[in-house]
């Protein structure tokens, strides 16, 4: 790879425009050598906040007592800690204000938001900071009151800000966010033949995993009947369709080998991560696909590993058309078999070919602050420590995946997909 192909500046003879998960450098005059984040950074720690309606708490409390939780559980302090990530949901200035009010003392931060992949693609740029020597202990916190706000994150029209190119053009029709997913259920049908009784199995499926969840919004179990026959909130999906609404957050601590080794908390390796937004096009757009397509394969890439080794996948689920999507395009079906994969119960632990959100996910389970993603990175850890509920738990769990979509199947969104291994 020559330095020329990337119109590198003789004044920052270092600097190289390389692909997204890979740390680079000079090698040599004209040649850049580059390397992966694979086996660079570990989990060292995870935590969910219990609570799911948190009207005696402000979020900086959630976001602290998340972070606590995750400190204690890697064995470690927030003396220890010099990386600290967050996003949209982060109050007042975002870092500068959470890590005041933590009282951490970093060399790095970063406050990447994209909606619901946010701590997703955290994780990666976390495992990215420590391989380049920017902080050795990363400290990842989501925190969120939507319900003890009582907001009504689905079927309100969404602004994400007066500024936005968009904005103009597409709040004026009231776009909301369940219309805006139902729109890519609809053609997914219309093309593919996909059913309400297919997506209704995906609900079906995180509720046979809920019921062992004790902090789970949504307990019981249901049938796809129940799902179909459940109040239609925007055609065609129904409302248990749609995630839950719920208060809490959760926390994560990404290190580097030589830090988690001296721990004594089984070893979680990142071995891939990726990103991508998926936007409009210039209305050139196929509402039949996500961002996935393009943040799976790097992911995979990079971790050097097949959609067919995973023992177990978080797939972020604010909708259950979201999750279908999401497996077709990472590669766990073909495109347009995602209604026949998850109506055999191939979700369903114990049964199935690929168990997923073994707790609940976000519509059974929780889902704070719009942004998920967090929490599919939590269980997967669960899984590969071999600590979540027995009833669910999966066996000789060696590979996981955890995935994210954040803002609008429908419009725009970003994707960020990471890839563990229990070492």
């Amino acid at each position: 790879m020559q330095l020329s192909e990337y119109g590198f500046s003789k004044h920052y003879p270092r600097l190289v425009i390389v692909p997204r998960g890979v740390v680079a450098y000079k090698k040599k005059k004209g040649v850049v050598k580059s390397m992966s984040i694979n086996g660079k950074a570990y989990i060292a720690g995870v935590y969910e906040h219990p609570t799911r309606k948190a009207v005696d708490k402000s979020l900086a409390q959630l976001h602290a007592e998340s972070a606590l939780g995750a400190l204690a559980d890697a064995g470690l302090t927030k003396d220890d800690v010099d990386g600290y990530f967050c996003a949209g949901d982060a109050p007042g200035l975002g870092p500068l204000s959470l890590v005041d009010y933590m009282g951490l003392n970093l060399k790095h931060m970063d406050a990447t938001e994209t909606g619901g992949s946010s701590y997703v693609l955290h994780v990666g740029h976390a495992a990215e900071a420590i391989a380049m020597g920017k902080c050795s202990v990363a400290l990842i916190t989501l925190a969120g009151r939507p319900r003890a706000e009582g907001m009504a994150t689905g079927t309100a029209p969404r602004n994400y800000g007066s500024s936005a190119p968009d904005v103009a053009f597409e709040f004026p029709f009231g776009p909301t966010v369940v219309n805006m997913y139902a729109m890519c259920a609809q053609r997914h049908m219309y093309e593919y033949g996909t059913t309400s009784e297919q997506l209704a199995w995906i609900k079906v499926a995180a509720s046979h995993h809920a019921q062992y969840n004790e902090h789970a919004m949504l307990r019981n179990v249901v049938t796809v009947d129940e799902v179909v026959n459940s109040p239609m909130i925007s055609d065609p999906l129904h409302r248990l369709d749609c995630c839950v609404i719920s208060d809490g957050g959760g926390a994560i601590i990404v290190t580097s080998p030589e830090v988690a080794k001296s721990l004594k908390r089984p070893l979680v390796k990142v071995l891939g991560a990726g990103e991508a937004p998926k936007h409009q096009m210039g209305g050139k757009i196929d509402l039949t696909y996500s961002g996935a397509r393009w943040s799976g394969p790097l992911a995979f890439e990079e971790a050097r590993v097949k959609p067919s080794d995973m023992k177990y996948a978080s797939i972020y689920d604010s909708f259950t058309i979201t999750v279908l999507m999401q497996l077709e395009d990472l590669g766990f079906c073909e495109k347009g078999e995602g209604g026949k994969f998850v109506s055999d119960g191939n979700l369903i632990s114990g049964t199935g070919k690929l168990p997923f959100n073994t707790d609940g996910g976000g519509l059974c389970n929780n889902h704070p602050a719009n942004r998920g993603g967090l929490t599919k990175v939590i269980e997967a850890v669960r899984q590969l420590r071999g600590e979540a509920h027995p009833k669910v738990q999966v066996p000789n769990c060696d590979l996981a995946l955890a995935h994210g979509t954040g803002g609008s199947l429908g419009t725009r969104h970003g994707s960020a997909t990471v890839i563990m291994e229990r070492e």
